[in-house]
């Protein structure tokens, strides 16, 4: 009997030492499946390199100090962009910063998994550092009414970076540049990346599409617009030599990814501007879909 009590407390034992951390419990959505395949980690330029998923983008910046990750996807993605980051060749340990780019659960909750597996430190906007602190969105955020399916591992501690401020780590200064409107901590991020005599500015350009939980109207928010089109139109005029896009399928990162190996297939000094072009017309066609007038009941 006690053996057997004391088999039973072994297989406990082990079961929990390989239990899942809580941090990367997958989250669940419709799209998560598709967003989390796994993509073969490349170098987009110098010392930056892209190590997300194939529908959620992550890029990591060797600033010969330590590394520098944007952004952590899906908490289930977070193993994917550790391995990633061994599979070029670095260590997971010499992580210094994380950066957010926007709190939603599809791009910040792989964030504190990675956090805790590197020992970096997570830096975001004001906003942003707001909402990560919390694990969910902020109650202004477009998104709010979807209520606890925003919910993704909170983080405590948080460094703001203001806007236009900067981040600087051996030979790398990251640039925050706030741009409000998919949330309302919403940040694009730009820095220098060089190949011998070459260097280019690499722009990690935040969402710029006006998604909302069903009930919300942007349109109710002349200001909220405003502001909107305001970050479109900043975005627009950055410096930008390659673009990375939260989204990779809003831009043609891996479209160029296929043309050879050198990495100046990556540079496209248009992209942010054909970037903010689509982004304003998705706008436009949001706004105009707020303002169809809804039908008149039927007399029949």
């Amino acid at each position: 009997m006690q053996r057997t009590a004391l088999l039973l407390l072994a297989c406990l034992a082990s079961t929990f030492s390989h239990a899942q951390p809580a941090d990367v419990t997958p989250i669940e959505c419709g799209n998560c499946t598709r967003w989390n395949t796994a993509q073969t980690p490349f170098r987009l330029f110098g010392n930056s390199y892209y190590i997300g998923t194939r529908g959620l983008s992550s890029v990591l910046i060797d600033t010969g100090a330590g590394l520098i990750v944007l952004d952590g996807a899906l908490p289930q993605s977070a193993p994917l962009i550790a391995e990633n980051i061994r599979e070029l060749g670095f260590e997971l340990h010499d992580v210094r910063w994380v950066l957010s780019s926007h709190a939603h659960f599809d791009h910040a909750g792989g964030i504190a998994a990675l956090a805790r597996m590197s020992g970096a430190q997570v830096a975001a906007s004001t906003r942003g550092a707001n909402a990560l602190r919390m694990g969910t969105v902020t109650a202004d955020d477009p998104q709010a009414g979807y209520g606890m399916g925003n919910a993704y591992p909170a983080i405590e501690h948080v460094t703001e970076i203001v806007d236009d401020g900067t981040l600087t780590l051996g030979n790398t200064r990251v640039r925050a540049h706030y741009t409000p409107g998919h949330t309302p901590g919403s940040t694009t991020w730009s820095w220098q990346s060089c190949e011998a005599e070459r260097c280019v500015t690499m722009v990690y350009a935040d969402s710029l599409n006006a998604v909302a939980a069903p009930g919300f109207r942007f349109s109710d928010t002349p200001a909220r617009i405003a502001q909107f089109r305001t970050s479109i139109a900043r975005v627009a005029l950055l410096r930008c030599d390659i673009l990375v896009p939260v989204h990779p399928e809003f831009g043609d990162l891996f479209n160029r990814l296929l043309h050879g190996s050198n990495t100046s297939r990556f540079v496209n000094a248009n992209a942010c501007q054909r970037y903010a072009t689509a982004a304003r017309k998705r706008l436009q066609q949001t706004i105009a879909n707020e303002t169809v007038p809804a039908p008149a009941p039927s007399t029949k």
